[in-house]
């Protein structure tokens, strides 16, 4: 029966190709397994291991080369050196994939900073009842078929609810239902939902600017978030906004029928 060789182990693998000389650089596994072997039980034989190594690398040493031979080996990269080009690391998909996902977040840094650049005290409310009027469903609001401009008084005279009026470009628009109700950051809101493309009105009260002051502004001033896009105007310290699901596109028409 023939003997089973067993495979060597790792550090017989590394002391096969072990160094011969002591420069630093050597890493710590091959340092271990040298070290072994000259304090264990083979180390007469890594010993003379190494002295034959050592005297072949001295014998190769002291072989005379030719001049020619030797301006040869001087002139050459015996390691080429590759280099690659510019156009090499641009075509590298990692650097492209890289590069679009900089881009994307340059992009949406940049629409936020658009987004709020023109911003006017009581935007963030604004934009905070826009999610308001897409989460609601009409039935959460009490039924009342009457139109939008007739509801300052109701509001006045059930809610306390001073100069909540509708402007004169939606004051017409049929209402479906209406409530009032408190926000924790917005405060006291009037919520209109009326017939004209499922619209819906919501007046609140504005918001003090850097020095503490209330001013009002005629024009239309516009917010949009997922989808929803306000149309703001500010009179008398109270906010109104016409509010649907679509773009600024779609507001547009009511706001410039006064002009007409």
């Amino acid at each position: 029966m023939k003997e089973e060789r067993s495979m060597p182990d790792k550090s017989e693998l590394l002391l096969g190709c072990a160094p011969i000389t002591e420069k630093p650089g050597i890493d710590r596994a091959m340092r271990v397994a040298i070290n072994r072997a000259r304090h264990g039980k083979k180390a007469a034989t890594f010993g003379h291991q190494q002295a034959f190594d050592a005297a072949i690398a001295k014998l190769v040493r002291d072989i005379p080369v030719d001049a020619e031979i030797a301006e040869w080996f001087a002139k050459e990269n015996l390691v080429p050196v590759v280099r690659h080009g510019w156009k090499r690391i641009v075509r590298n998909p990692v650097v492209i994939a890289i590069a679009i996902a900089l881009l994307v977040i340059g992009a949406v840094a940049s629409y936020r900073v658009y987004e709020h650049f023109h911003d006017f005290p009581g935007a963030d409310k604004a934009r905070r009842l826009l999610t308001v009027g897409a989460s609601n469903r009409s039935v959460l609001l009490d039924p009342l078929q009457t139109d939008a401009g007739a509801l300052s008084d109701l509001f006045f005279l059930k809610h306390r609810l001073e100069h909540y009026d509708v402007p004169s470009e939606f004051a017409e628009f049929r209402t479906l239902g209406t409530r009032v109700f408190d926000d924790d950051e917005v405060r006291r809101v009037a919520q209109i939902w009326i017939k004209e493309k499922r619209m819906q009105f919501f007046l609140f009260p504005a918001e003090p600017d850097k020095d503490g002051k209330v001013t009002d502004f005629s024009d239309w001033r516009f917010v949009e978030l997922e989808g929803w896009t306000g149309a703001v105007t500010q009179r008398n310290g109270v906010c109104f906004m016409a509010a649907l699901h679509g773009g600024e596109k779609d507001l547009r028409p009511y706001l410039d029928k006064k002009k007409q």
